[in-house]
């Protein structure tokens, strides 16, 4: 069964509907004592990067979620939910992320784009598939999935499972492990966001 953490922040009901529709059993998971109950884990989210990692601090998930990873169980984070993996971010100076991931979030710069970008990144993008991931089985470059941020992830390139071009080109996937994260929302990406998230609980 899939936990899906509850840090006040963002509709958890469309992805826990998303994954009703594929029949998988999921439930949220408030508390972080409960999450080791589960064999995978879905970090989701929207929001502000520094008041989640309080809210987490304070109730003992940011801990919870630590060793459930290092359990070695599959973990998703989505949207904020990645960039909670990651150690900071521009976004909040001074706020500690999960670290499960090195790196950093940065903003979009539209002085490094190509053309003029406007900030959030919003709407549909193309991925373009940087290596093979059971989490991209049956999923073809190029095809779309659906964007909303303003931040995105500064890592290493073996981190990359998959990329998107915004002004510039920027990670949007990553595997490292049992650790999953995606910058789109699949549960707002009609089929292929299915496929995805019916991948990540096959593993």
């Amino acid at each position: 069964m899939i936990g899906i953490v509850d840090y006040k922040m963002g509709n958890l009901a469309s992805l826990l509907n998303s994954l009703k529709k594929i029949g998988v059993e999921a439930t949220i998971v408030k508390e972080g004592e409960k999450l080791k109950g589960f064999d995978r884990a879905i970090l989701p989210g929207v929001g502000a990067f520094g008041d989640a990692c309080e809210y987490m601090r304070q109730t003992g998930l940011d801990e919870a979620i630590r060793e459930f990873a290092a359990q070695g169980k599959p973990l998703l984070g989505i949207c904020l939910g990645m960039q909670l993996l990651f150690e900071s971010s521009e976004e909040s100076s001074g706020a500690s992320g999960l670290g499960l991931l090195k790196g950093h979030i940065e903003r979009f710069n539209p002085a490094k784009a190509a053309h003029t970008i406007k900030i959030p990144h919003m709407g549909w993008n193309k991925l373009r598939i940087a290596r093979p991931s059971p989490l991209f089985k049956g999923i073809n470059d190029g095809d779309r999935l659906y964007f909303v941020h303003s931040y995105y992830a500064v890592c290493d390139e073996s981190l990359a499972i998959g990329k998107a071009f915004y002004g510039y080109e920027f990670v949007c996937a990553i595997e490292q492990g049992n650790v999953f994260a995606i910058q789109p929302h699949p549960e707002k990406s009609h089929n292929i966001g299915l496929q995805i998230l019916k991948n990540f609980s096959n593993l």
